[in-house]
């Protein structure tokens, strides 16, 4: 069986990868520089390392059932849920561990639809979700972190916690929203009971936190033009692996 698109066809690269044939070039060097297409024994795969990475890309940014995706790379639907498995993790964003001293960053969460009710609650948009709390840097807009998902049903304040961005970021200054108080973050500032409105130094100072922290908004609006986090059909730490990736691809596309 003979498959439509192929990394072999530049033009194939951007639509599925969001990457330049340039930048999917730098990401194969560099997966192949950590091992991930060793020599092995017994049947070798049936797709090449760019082919087998675009497939994955492909996957995530369409979000069409590997019945519908296997065909157009010419290959079964076990063929591809086995590629899938296999370099979803070798995608994933490596989170920062050091960061500079007058480093700011900033964190929200985003709902992420997802089908495995295992690892997902009803939240506030009435379906199945996981909560991501992703970190970005204020100054590069770069993704530096994404925290393990939690249920839905988490609001912010404790998703920060008990996903593990709180323990990546360390005391690195970080910028959030309302929805963070008592976290230690820097959020807006609040009229206090009885209080009619907020000194205009206050004001001054959460106009300048909103557009700062609008950043965080704008790279969420970009990494969900990858489809699959609309509606994740992956189980398990699928949905984990996805938005890693995701952020990876992202920040390549970022950096030029």
């Amino acid at each position: 069986m003979t498959g439509v698109i192929t990394a072999s066809e530049p033009s194939w690269i951007t639509p599925f990868s969001g990457l330049s044939p340039r930048q999917f070039g730098k990401l194969i060097t560099a997966l192949r520089r950590e091992g991930v297409d060793p020599i092995r024994r017994g049947r070798p795969w049936s797709l090449p390392l760019e082919d087998r990475v675009l497939l994955v890309a492909a996957y995530w940014r369409t979000n069409l059932t590997l019945r519908q995706l296997a065909p157009l790379f010419g290959i079964s639907k076990s063929a591809a849920d086995r590629i899938i498995d296999h370099l979803g993790p070798s995608l994933a964003l490596q989170p920062r561990k050091r960061f500079r001293k007058d480093a700011v960053l900033i964190v929200d969460g985003t709902l992420v639809p997802t089908r495995d009710h295992a690892v997902a609650e009803q939240s506030k948009n009435y379906r199945y979700s996981t909560n991501h709390q992703v970190v970005i840097d204020a100054d590069t807009r770069l993704v530096v972190s994404v925290g393990r998902p939690v249920p839905g049903n988490r609001n912010d304040c404790k998703a920060w916690e008990l996903s593990g961005a709180k323990a990546a970021v360390g005391k690195t200054t970080v910028i959030a929203d309302g929805g963070y108080r008592g976290t230690g973050l820097v959020i807006p500032h609040r009229r206090e009971p009885g209080q009619a409105e907020l000194p205009a130094w206050k004001e001054e100072h959460n106009a300048s936190h909103r557009k700062v922290r609008a950043r965080v908004e704008h790279t969420f609006a970009r990494m969900k033009t990858w489809k699959i986090l609309r509606d994740c059909r992956l189980k398990g730490d699928g949905v984990h692996q996805a938005i890693l990736g995701i952020a990876h691809l992202h920040n390549m596309t970022l950096a030029g």
